[in-house]
C-alpha cells in the first residue's frame, strides 16, 4: 500500500469512529491504521476534548512513535 493510500485510509474515519466502539479489538484497529500525524492529533484533540482516557492516549503516542520512526 502506498503512502497516499494509507493517508486516505487513514483518514476515512472521524477521530470518534475511531476512539468510540466499545470493543476494544475494534478501538485498537481504529489506532493502528492511523498512518499519518494529522488525522493522529485530530484523535488526541478528540480524545482530550471527550473522554480523556489515559490509557487510550498513552496507546497514541506510542502511535506517533511509531509513524515517526516507521523503521523499526
Amino acid at each position: 500500500m502506498s503512502d497516499s493510500d494509507q493517508s486516505t485510509e487513514s483518514n476515512s474515519l472521524t477521530p470518534e469512529q475511531r476512539l468510540e466502539p466499545s470493543n476494544v479489538d475494534l478501538l485498537n484497529a481504529g489506532i493502528e491504521t492511523i498512518h499519518d500525524m494529522e488525522t493522529l492529533r485530530a484523535c488526541v484533540g478528540y480524545e482530550n476534548a471527550n473522554q480523556q482516557r489515559v490509557r487510550i492516549l498513552e496507546r497514541l503516542a506510542r502511535r506517533g512513535q511509531e509513524i515517526r520512526s516507521p523503521d523499526e
